[in-house]
């Protein structure tokens, strides 16, 4: 199978992972009148057709090899198989829980307490885990992210007709950021230890743990939504083709960025905690295609750009501390 031997490798697929948990949401975008609850079962389809395909390949690379795909997948062990699926699980609860948050009160809500909490307790987390990287830098970087994130969330709020705080916005937002901060963690002991997973294995059953548990809790919000009304299969099944398409598609960019992540934390030199790190940059490419492709913000107002200008600089500089952390002792 493929692994990183050199960091600059390494660091350029947690780029890429970055570059993929930040834009998935685009195909979204080009779906409109589509409903996310609708649209989430062709993403979870994107995210276990991209985990199967690059297993196959990548993953399989010599296929006698006892770390091949589909000969780590019958050698490992059920503990270990456990811990990969319950990943999928909790991550599949976090996103979900994220997402009806920002319908519920809003992105200058769910991001700063959603993906912020999940940075902080993921990070935290994956270094007891596997302590790899300097951190002073790791933590110091990951700081530095989520004052990023908390501007990001302020310049949101001043675009934001709507400046009511919702309660239960905010309670959904912890559940899901701390289910987001712990399912890196089981990840990562499943590629660690005797009859471990590769990356490659961990990540396509982490797929089929997230397709497994979105049956019972997309469904429940399907027909008890945050927003609108209820929907079914059938409306499912009289989406547009290229409504199918791009909500495919989004879980295929999502799965390479995590499938690229799950990598680089699997090469010796990078570890979990600062690959999960660097990852959650994912927020400021957002912001990129939000700012720069999309004009979110055409026409705000001096502030909002001061806060937009200073979040990419605190991302900038949050990211570049990440970085450095496995190579500065």
């Amino acid at each position: 199978m493929f692994i990183p031997n050199v960091y600059a490798v390494a660091l350029c697929m947690i780029v890429l992972s970055m570059i993929c948990w930040g834009s998935w949401a685009n195909t979204q975008k080009l779906c409109r009148g589509w409903r996310f609850e609708l649209f989430y079962w062709d993403y979870l389809w994107g995210i276990l057709l991209i985990a199967l395909v690059l297993g196959l390949t990548l993953g399989s690379t010599d296929a006698t090899s006892p770390d091949s795909f589909v000969q780590n997948l019958r050698a490992a062990d059920s503990h270990h198989f456990l811990l990969a699926f319950l990943g999928g699980i909790v991550f599949n609860l976090g996103n979900i829980l994220i997402v009806a948050a920002i319908a519920i009160a809003g992105m200058a809500v769910a991001f700063p307490v959603g993906v912020g909490l999940a940075l902080v307790v993921g990070s935290i987390l994956n270094y007891i885990v596997t302590p790899k990287g300097n951190p002073w830098l790791l933590f110091g970087g990951v700081s530095l992210v989520c004052l990023a994130i908390v501007l990001d969330a302020l310049a949101y709020r001043r675009r934001a007709k709507d400046q009511t705080v919702s309660i239960k916005g905010i309670v959904v937002s912890v559940l899901g950021g701390v289910a987001m901060g712990l399912f890196y963690p089981f990840v990562a002991k499943a590629i660690k230890g005797e009859n471990h997973f590769g990356p490659y294995t961990v990540a396509f059953v982490f797929a089929l743990g997230v397709l497994v548990s979105n049956f019972p809790v997309n469904y429940f919000l399907m027909r008890r939504p945050v927003t609108g009304p209820p929907v079914s299969a059938a409306d499912y099944l009289r989406g547009a083709g290229k409504w199918h398409f791009w909500g495919i598609m989004g879980g295929v960019f999502w799965g390479v960025g995590t499938i690229s992540n799950f990598v680089a934390s699997y090469a010796q030199m990078v570890g979990p905690a600062v690959s999960y790190a660097l990852g959650q940059g994912a927020t400021m490419v957002a912001a990129i295609w939000g700012v720069f492709v999309w004009k979110e913000f055409e026409g705000a107002d001096a502030t909002t750009k001061r806060l937009l200008a200073l979040m990419f600089a605190f991302f900038i500089v949050g990211l570049v501390s990440v970085a450095l952390a496995p190579v500065v002792k």
